[in-house]
């Protein structure tokens, strides 16, 4: 499986039209070891950020051309998954629970204590190199499934949805000396060690094989 994405591959990414808080947010993550990004809209932002960029968006609620919800959105279509802490010097409740409810990691309003945003970015970062880790486990496994012969996909399958040999064997029409030599061919392929770790790794196989309910 690859190895876990350090944290100094994440970037704090800033956006807020108001220039004087942005380079206050840049300079705070920076000054505790983090990358850190700005940008005055959310115009520019789009055009620099990458649909795989690990890291957080520090967002402004409330910018003259793109809102920080209707950015929020635009990132949801365009598969940009980037926990989002909102920022904003208006008490919306309504804006906040919007915000939450799309997803957003935390939601603050200004003036802020310095803390509570370092706190905020760190739990959003965690979250971010989480589910970037995920993806590429899922990836490396596809990958690793792809390669084994039809046969190995068959009696994976089965092992992987906790099938035993004798049954596994009666459902495919083959020895039960033929499926252990082909389960421990999946195996090693797979790089698991037991048909619990096999099935933990092949979730989102089982759950493509099986389809829309």
């Amino acid at each position: 499986m690859p190895n876990p994405t350090p944290l100094n591959d994440a970037t704090i990414f800033v956006v807020d039209d108001d220039a004087g808080m942005r380079r206050s947010v840049v300079f705070l993550a920076e000054s505790v070891g983090w990358q850190a990004q700005g940008f005055a809209d959310a115009e520019s932002f789009l055009a620099a950020i990458r649909p795989d960029t690990v890291g957080c968006l520090v967002l402004d609620v409330r910018m003259p051309t793109m809102s920080g919800l209707e950015l929020q959105h635009t990132m949801q279509q365009r598969g940009i998954d980037l926990p989002i802490i909102f920022i904003t010097g208006h008490a919306d409740v309504s804006l906040a629970v919007q915000a939450m409810k799309q997803g957003a990691a935390e939601f603050l309003e200004k003036p802020f204590r310095d803390q509570a945003l370092l706190d905020a970015i760190a739990q959003a970062m965690r979250r971010s190199l989480a589910t970037l880790d995920a993806r590429r486990v899922h990836r490396t496994v596809q990958a690793q499934f792809e390669q084994l012969t039809a046969r190995e996909k068959e009696v994976a399958l089965c092992v992987a949805r906790g099938q035993p040999n004798r049954v596994i064997a009666l459902a495919l029409g083959i020895s039960a000396r033929t499926v252990q030599v082909h389960r421990q061919h999946v195996l090693e392929k797979m790089q698991a060690h037991s048909a619990a770790e096999l099935a933990a790794l092949m979730l989102p196989v089982l759950a493509a094989a099986q389809g829309p309910v």
